[in-house]
């Protein structure tokens, strides 16, 4: 067996020596973080082979109505994934239930036990860290399937109205009773 060549095993101890720094002995993973942003990365740069491979050029423009559409989609896309009851089988293999959360959610803790499971954990229970996943899954929908996106993104916008409605009306119900007392 080759012993490894001392310029990548100085690399790797300067970025251990610098990991540590970081962490200040909490539990950081960041090599999961440097995998799952490699993945992202490597998503992207398929889908622009694939789109330079099959002659797609993005739009000059994206419309305001799509713009729109696509952020209250990915905003509900992203609250059903990381937190709906429904969907916490996806999440059970790298998050572990703790309580119930706002309405039909629930809050998880990510599990530990690699720095891969970990970093996956933190993605999938964090609406805000999967809202770049899912916008960037809506962009690219537009380019190779526009009429599926845009269908898929309605779906989703039109159930973050339904929640807005369905909040709006729990409210006025309570403002009413309060009236009562």
């Amino acid at each position: 067996m080759s012993k490894p060549n001392k310029p990548v095993t100085s690399l790797l101890d300067s970025a251990r020596t610098e990991a540590e720094a970081y962490q200040q002995g909490e539990d950081r993973p960041l090599g999961g973080y440097v995998a799952v942003m490699a993945v992202f990365a490597s998503l992207i740069v398929g889908a622009a082979g694939l789109a330079a491979a099959t002659g797609r050029r993005p739009p000059s423009r994206i419309e305001p109505y799509d713009a729109f559409l696509m952020a209250a989609g990915t905003h509900k896309l992203a609250r059903t994934l990381s937190k709906d009851a429904i969907t916490s089988p996806l999440r059970a293999p790298f998050t572990r239930y703790t309580e119930t959360g706002g309405p039909a959610e629930v809050m998880e803790e990510v599990r530990g036990t690699s720095s891969i499971r970990h970093a996956i954990g933190e993605l999938i229970t964090c609406p805000f860290c999967l809202d770049m996943w899912i916008a960037t899954g809506f962009v690219l929908g537009l380019l190779f399937a526009p009429r599926v996106t845009r269908m898929v993104a309605t779906t989703f916008t039109v159930l973050t109205g339904a929640d807005l409605l369905q909040l709006g009306y729990a409210l006025a119900q309570r403002l009413q009773e309060g009236d009562r007392g």
